[in-house]
């Protein structure tokens, strides 16, 4: 991998991470339609921690407050809504992390074809569409239950399956639950620390003495991914409830198609 390519997937890490096109597809689609060669696990987790810095500092005083509240909550019995969305914050995380720890080497071996992610860019881009015009409400976070939190948290754990995007199918899952844009979008990212610090962590102890580190790209990596994931948010949480997703849902179908057309050009 040279310098060039790093950028662009540093790139397309830090904008399909948080929008609702699948990140995990637009990372394994370089190198299986340009040629370009697999960029490796430690680069992997390198422009993943970018997205995880930049989701933290924006929503640094959330997570002081959501902290606080659930220490509160734990040690002096102390409740809030804010303690309260800390818990649920934490059980959505849980389907997520179980699937990832039973399932994960079976989609790394069976589900990474462009097959599979033509499929799923398209069949989740039009549950999205569904979810945006039909499902969603005005509900606001405060409203958010152990129940709802559960049920965004199973959506969530089918985003192993590249494709699907995890920002995508909960966005889904919440504006079905009769969550507005925003509550649903800003959920969503509170949802990605947990999950994209376990991932990385998971993916950090299978680096360990697995294969040499190319600093340069590592540092290019996470700060490329970090600002243009910092970028993505702020705009997006800016736009979301006059734009909907829409412009997302037409995205990931002319992508599907393009890989439906690829995969066929291809097998001819």
């Amino acid at each position: 991998m040279d310098l060039m390519q790093a950028v662009w997937l540093a790139i397309i890490q830090g904008l399909s991470e948080f929008l609702p096109i699948s990140s995990s597809a637009h990372l394994i689609l370089p190198s299986q339609v340009l040629g370009w060669p697999d960029q490796g696990l430690a680069f992997d987790v390198a422009v993943h921690v970018g997205s995880l810095m930049a989701v933290v500092f924006y929503f640094r005083n959330d997570i002081t407050t959501l902290t606080q509240a659930w220490l509160d909550s734990v040690f002096v019995r102390r409740h809030s809504p804010e303690s309260h969305l800390a818990w649920f914050i934490i059980l959505a995380t849980v389907p997520a992390g179980i699937a990832g720890l039973l399932l994960g080497d079976l989609v790394e071996m069976h589900l990474r074809s462009m097959e599979v992610i033509a499929f799923t860019t398209i069949f989740f881009g039009l549950m999205l569409a569904w979810a945006d015009r039909r499902g969603g409400g005005g509900h606001s976070i405060d409203k958010i239950t152990w129940r709802s939190a559960l049920l965004i948290g199973i959506a969530q754990a089918l985003a192993l399956i590249p494709g699907t995007s995890r920002s995508g199918i909960t966005i889904t899952a919440a504006l079905a639950l009769g969550f507005d844009r925003e509550t649903a979008a800003r959920f969503s990212f509170l949802l990605a620390i947990p999950i994209i610090l376990l991932s990385g962590g998971y993916k950090g102890v299978e680096l360990l003495g697995s294969e040499s580190v190319d600093w340069k790209m590592i540092v290019v990596g996470s700060v490329l991914s970090g600002i243009t994931a910092y970028l993505c948010i702020k705009l997006f949480l800016k736009v979301i409830q006059r734009i909907g997703m829409l412009p997302f849902v037409i995205y990931r179908l002319l992508l599907g198609a393009a890989l439906i057309i690829l995969v066929w050009s291809q097998s001819a």
